[in-house]
C-alpha cells in the first residue's frame, strides 16, 4: 500500500507545528519557573533568597520598614542573597519587600509581611489622661502648705495663759480697808465732834450777845 506524497507532506508538516508549539510553551514557562524569590521575616531579623533569576538583565530588590528603608534599592543578577537586621521595637512591624524583574513586569513581587515583637521585650506605657494641675499664676509664688507651727509662735492656749492678767496680790493693809464693822476709836471720834459743835454753838451766842449790847 503505497501513501500519496501530499498526505506524507501534509503529516510532516503538522508535527513540525506541533514540535514548534510545544517547544515554545516550554520556553515561555522556564523563566516563570525559574524566578524564586524566597524571604522570611522574624522578630529581629529579614531574610532574602533571591534565586533563578535571569543574569543576562538587570534585577532590583528594596526593603522598607514602616515606611523607611531598611535595604535602599540594590541590583542583582542570578542571585541575591542577604539578611537584615531590623531595629528594635515595641510593636509589629511591617516589612515591604519590591523585587523588579529586568525581564517582564510579570516577573516581579511586591509583597508585606508582619514582624512580630521579640519576647521579653517590655512594651512602652501608654500616655496618662489625667488632667493636669493647673500652673500657678504669674508672681504668685507656689507654697505648700506647712504642718509645723511657726518657731517662736505661742499656741492658743499659751497665748491665752500669757495674756490673761494676774490676780492682784493682797497688800497686808488690804483686810483693815476690806473690814465694814465699828472700830474702838468711834466713841471718842463722836465726843469730839459733839465738843466741837457745842464750842461753836457758845461762839455764835456771845457774839450775838456782844452786838446786842452795843446797840
Amino acid at each position: 500500500m503505497t501513501i500519496p506524497r501530499r498526505s506524507l507532506r501534509a503529516a510532516g508538516t503538522l508535527a513540525a507545528a506541533a514540535v514548534v508549539g510545544l517547544t515554545g510553551a516550554v520556553l515561555s514557562a522556564g523563566p516563570a519557573a525559574a524566578h524564586t524569590p524566597t524571604w522570611a521575616v522574624t522578630c529581629s531579623e529579614v531574610s532574602l533568597d533571591l534565586t533563578a533569576y535571569n543574569s543576562n538583565v538587570t534585577n532590583q530588590v528594596t526593603v522598607t520598614v514602616d515606611g523607611k528603608d531598611l535595604l535602599p534599592t540594590e541590583t542583582f543578577g542570578r542571585e541575591f542573597h542577604k539578611k537584615l537586621e531590623l531595629p528594635e521595637h515595641d510593636k509589629e512591624l511591617t516589612v515591604h519587600l519590591v523585587v523588579k524583574a529586568g525581564d517582564g513586569e510579570n516577573f516581579s513581587r511586591d509583597e508585606t509581611k508582619q514582624a512580630p515583637v521579640c519576647e521579653g521585650t517590655t512594651p512602652s506605657p501608654a500616655p496618662s489622661e489625667d488632667t493636669p494641675s493647673p500652673a500657678p499664676s504669674e508672681g504668685t509664688p507656689s507654697q505648700a502648705p506647712s504642718s509645723e507651727a511657726p518657731v517662736g509662735s505661742a499656741t492658743p492656749s499659751e497665748a491665752a495663759s500669757e495674756s490673761a492678767p494676774a490676780e492682784a496680790s493682797s497688800s497686808p493693809g488690804s483686810s483693815d480697808l476690806a473690814e465694814t464693822g465699828s472700830s474702838s476709836a468711834t466713841p471718842i471720834i463722836a465726843g469730839a465732834a459733839v465738843a466741837v459743835l457745842l464750842a461753836g454753838g457758845g461762839i455764835m451766842w456771845s457774839v450775838r450777845k456782844r452786838r446786842t449790847a452795843q446797840h
